[in-house]
């Protein structure tokens, strides 16, 4: 059961707090599916050549996998 008091503060809050009024003026859902069904980019060659970096140095340096565990 609310108290008395829970009345006044909502009655409060409702004067105080206008409806907010901008809406969107479209629906956004079919852009947002057009933008899923797009083809994603391709990874940068940068990220390959780093990621074979990090093969390299785990194989030659087995030593160093903790410490690539403790900077993760």
């Amino acid at each position: 059961m609310k108290a008395p008091k829970d009345d006044k503060i909502v009655e409060l809050l409702k004067q105080s707090v206008r409806p907010s009024e901008s809406a969107l003026p479209r629906d956004l859902w079919p852009q947002m599916l057009g933008r899923l069904q797009q083809r994603s980019p391709a990874v940068p060659w940068f990220d390959w050549a780093l990621l074979a970096a990090l093969a390299l140095w785990l194989c030659f340096a087995p030593s160093a996998i903790p410490l690539l565990f403790y900077h993760l």
